[in-house]
């Protein structure tokens, strides 16, 4: 049974990538970006060989426990990203627990993130092939630690699924988990000074760390290297009892879940009220634009990038006080005009099935356009003006608002143009409503990126006038310039939003019943 679960796991990932060679194509370019990772790892590791003792132990201990903790954080908000073998669908067949549980860890290491962990961790055998005993420990405790960490994982992604089933608890996940990776740089940065700041006290924590159970498999190796074989034997038993009772906890925990699987039902809900439907205009467009807000504010793979763009003065001002100069804090209206605008080129592949609301109904693909492009300017127009006049201030230059209000405008207008033209012409693979917007379906990773990468080059070319007159002001110092930019790009963007609605919406009402056979596919 445990090796027909095996099978079965890898059977889904084959099917999975044979559903389309793009999927390949994308599963190619995620492992050569975690092979990158590992060889890094690897190398360091081997380095290590030769190195200090103590310092390796060091190192070895910390990165473990990293790994272990970081293997239990990360399943609570992106426990939806791989479902292949999710227990909930074994509550028909009556598997015997034992097989299941070593059929289920063992299927967990099949993926790019078990395989990552384990050629790491089996890393660490070179690390401490300083002698036979610790080379054998070495393989003992990468051994203990890698099921420690799917074990571990198990336990949380178990626990936590009937959280993981509600929906308010995925979207409001799924927003927190933004915030770290948007500020991954000063994250990081800041952890990279603490440890060097206090470098002696690192093999101080990471001997506090290895009688514990996120250290203690790591650091059998090098005790037995320094000859503590008594440590080290109470370090194994805190890594066998640790392994078992997380083991105890995930058979507790998933007879539970076979019996009684988590429901995502809904509770009563009051009704009587329109929202935005009820305060915007009762045209089409006004619909669409109350349809839209609403997707903005309550659907996470929307209302991420409210999140992320108030962090993007945080992380250019972060980036401006390392090196002294606050220069790049002048992309920051332009970079916000551009993520907003072309966050609704997937607008259509978002609504999904939803949008058999707009073919049925029969609205003009002009009102449709229109009424999600306004959605986005309601509050991207008022961003970019408050990103623009604030880097001014912040600068003491008001010579250059004009022209940097002029590029950021420009940008604004012709991205929502061009992306009311792209997503009523091109669907992409996004993730499907109410899921994790880290959860991905297999799909036309090709077209995607062609289609968004190919789309940004357009509007590159675009807004081409703007940043030559911007590129004008700043080489001569004439501030004529930026007053022309500030025309150009108000009108000549608003042309082109003009533009693209009725292009788009001319394209929509000639594709609408294929849009809606093409989105229906991800289901």
């Amino acid at each position: 049974m445990v090796a027909h679960l095996l099978r079965l796991k890898l059977t889904l990932l084959r099917n999975g990538l044979r559903r389309s060679p793009w999927q390949l194509v994308g599963m190619a370019f995620a492992g050569l970006y975690a092979l990158g990772i590992i060889a890094t790892l690897v190398v360091a590791l081997v380095l290590l060989r030769t190195a200090d003792p103590e310092l390796a132990q060091t190192a070895v201990v910390l990165g473990g426990s990293a790994a272990v903790l970081g293997w239990g954080i990360i399943p609570v908000v992106a426990s939806a990203t791989d479902m292949t073998l999710d227990p909930a669908r074994f509550t028909t067949f009556a598997i015997p627990m034992k097989q299941m549980l070593a059929g289920l860890a063992l299927g967990g290491l099949i993926g790019i993130p078990g395989l990552a962990t384990a050629l790491v961790a089996l890393s660490t055998v070179v690390t401490w092939f300083r002698g036979v005993l610790p080379a054998l420990a070495a393989l003992l405790g990468a051994a203990l630690g890698v099921l420690t960490c799917v074990v571990l994982a198990k336990v949380v992604t178990t626990a936590t699924a009937s959280l993981a089933a509600s929906r308010r608890f995925k979207d409001v996940s799924a927003i927190a988990f933004m915030v770290p990776l948007v500020l991954m740089g000063p994250i990081v940065a800041g952890v990279g000074q603490g440890i060097s700041a206090s470098t002696g006290f690192l093999p101080e924590f990471a001997q506090t760390l290895s009688w514990t159970p996120l250290g203690a498999p790591w650091s059998l190796a090098g005790d037995v290297h320094a000859g503590q074989f008594g440590p080290a034997a109470l370090k194994l038993l805190v890594s066998v009892a640790a392994l078992a009772a997380l083991t105890w906890c995930w058979k507790l925990l998933l007879e539970r879940a076979l019996v009684t699987p988590p429901s995502a039902g809904s509770g009563k809900r009051k009704g009587g009220k329109l929202g935005l439907l009820g305060l915007l205009p009762a045209v089409p467009a006004g619909a669409v634009m109350a349809r839209s807000l609403t997707y903005w504010f309550r659907d996470p793979r929307y209302s991420g990038s409210l999140v992320v763009i108030p962090l993007l003065p945080v992380v250019l001002g972060f980036q401006g006080a390392q090196t002294g100069d606050f220069s790049s804090l002048a992309v920051l209206a332009p970079l916000s005009a551009f993520i907003l605008a072309w966050s609704i080129s997937a607008d259509v592949s978002y609504d999904n099935t939803a949008f058999a609301l707009h073919v049925a109904t029969g609205v003009r693909g002009v009102a449709d356009r229109l009424g999600r492009a306004l959605a986005c300017l309601a509050f991207a127009l008022p961003v970019v003006l408050v990103f623009a006049v604030g880097h001014s201030a912040f600068t003491g230059d008001w010579s250059g608002l004009p022209g940097q209000l002029g590029l950021s405008l420009g940008i604004l207008f012709t991205g929502l143009g061009l992306a009311s033209v792209v997503s009523a012409r091109y669907t992409v693979a996004v993730p499907l409503p109410g899921d994790s917007p880290f959860k991905k379906p297999p799909g036309n990773v090709g077209q995607t990126l062609a289609v968004q990468f190919g789309g940004m080059l357009v509007l590159l070319v675009l807004v081409l006038p703007e940043a030559a007159l911007l590129i004008a002001q700043l080489v001569t110092g004439n501030s004529v310039f930026g007053w022309i930019n500030l025309a150009v790009g108000s009108v000549l963007g608003l042309v082109l939003f003009v533009v693209g609605v009725r292009l788009g919406g001319k394209w929509l009402d000639a594709r609408g019943p294929e849009l809606l056979a093409q989105v229906a596919v991800n289901r």
